[in-house]
């Protein structure tokens, strides 16, 4: 019952989303324009993006961080630079903190609610089967630990998470204590030295090419397992 309901206001959450950005000029124009910020990594843009919604401008970068975990393909790291910029080191991590636990609470809601067919649609067998591993292992811990290890991918684990039998304080109290450090680094230089996000791109880029690489060789072996010992 639970999870009929969860799955029923997803779906009608979805549905109002969905009218809003088919029906309303605005909205649409406004979507639009922040899906280009972000997928263009316009630090400098996307800070002027946030600032121009005055004293709304928290709540603006806090529906931009979900916005990235749901259909934006870059870092999240890019919101906590111009955060950082924005709003100062301090108010800047404060608000990057909330903004990387709220989107990671969506994502871990829209996994429980969906299960594992269309959340694999989302972010991809491969990258599931790696966290199955892992959380299978390390369980909590695995949410800790894949927080604080840049470029390692923030919304797989929270889908991830979603599909075991984690408890979502659990998993919110692993997140909040994982990225901690991370959105205070991430802020400061986004305040001190935005020049830097191109570096934390290609690093971003260089750790989720190795995790895939080493997922991919762990698939190939374990399919070959059978078939030697078969002979």
């Amino acid at each position: 019952m639970v999870r009929w309901l969860r799955f029923l206001l997803l779906v009608g959450a979805a549905t109002v989303l969905g009218l809003l950005y088919l029906l309303l000029d605005g909205f649409r124009t406004e979507t639009n324009r922040a899906l280009g910020i972000l997928g263009r990594g316009d630090i400098a843009g996307l800070k002027d993006y946030i600032v121009s919604f005055g004293v709304w401008a928290p709540i603006a970068s806090c529906l931009l961080m979900v916005l990235q975990a749901l259909v934006a393909p870059v870092p999240s790291f890019i919101i906590t630079f111009a955060n950082g910029l924005a709003f100062g080191v301090f108010w800047g991590w404060m608000l990057s903190l909330f903004g990387h636990v709220l989107a990671a609470a969506v994502c871990f809601g829209i996994s429980r609610a969906l299960g594992r067919g269309p959340v694999e649609v989302l972010v991809g067998n491969t990258g599931l089967e790696s966290a199955d591993r892992w959380f299978a292992r390390w369980g909590v811990y695995a949410v800790f630990a894949g927080r604080l290890v840049p470029g390692v991918a923030f919304d797989v684990i929270s889908y991830a998470a979603g599909l075991t039998r984690m408890r979502f304080r659990n998993f919110m109290a692993a997140t909040a204590l994982g990225i901690f450090p991370q959105t205070l680094l991430y802020t400061y230089l986004g305040r001190q030295a935005p020049q830097y996000v191109g570096l934390f791109f290609v690093t971003s880029g260089t750790v989720i090419l190795a995790v895939v690489t080493v997922a991919f060789l762990r698939y190939r072996r374990e399919r070959r397992k059978p078939a030697r010992n078969l002979r």
